[in-house]
């Protein structure tokens, strides 16, 4: 079996169908984008997060019918010191796709849940650990900590015995 390199950059990927209709709907939002071990990772402006997935969804080619995953990586003590990442998969084409979100601490991030109702607990669990408000979510609330509980403790400067 044999990789290919990973290709990086958006000029590399204009010929993905994905990326190039992302690029047609809002250039100016599609900030990086990478090919690496045959999936590819598109990185998103936060503002354009809810429209890039309902394009995705809605194309009659691309199909992404199904929001596989939603998540969150702390990248601390870099900035932007998150990433919001949707997995998307087409079920018809068998492929999947990865869009990623960079947040800078205390920056909020439009709910998708009006595209994906699904998303409605991956959203409120990143918000439990990690601390990332989603607007426009129906009920943010905490789902796998008590409602009393203090801090994120999925963040990397969470003390790890928690707080005293």
């Amino acid at each position: 079996m044999s990789l290919t390199p990973a290709v990086t950059g958006i000029d590399a990927l204009r010929d993905r169908a994905e990326l190039a209709r992302l690029l047609n709907a809002a250039s100016a939002a599609i900030t990086d984008a990478k090919l690496d071990r045959d999936e590819l990772t598109i990185w998103v402006d936060r503002a354009f997060i809810r429209e890039a997935v309902a394009l995705l969804r809605d194309d009659a080619e691309l199909r992404y019918n199904f929001l596989s995953d939603l998540t969150c990586v702390d990248w601390h003590p870099l900035s932007p010191r998150f990433e919001v990442v949707y997995h998307l998969l087409s079920i018809p084409r068998k492929v999947r796709l990865r869009l990623k979100v960079r947040l800078v601490e205390d920056e909020s991030i439009e709910s998708i849940t009006s595209v994906w109702p699904s998303a409605n607990f991956y959203e409120r669990e990143v918000f439990d650990l990690f601390g990332i408000r989603f607007v426009g979510h129906p009920n943010l609330t905490r789902i796998l900590m008590p409602e009393d509980w203090e801090g994120h403790p999925l963040r990397k400067d969470y003390p790890v015995e928690g707080y005293r």
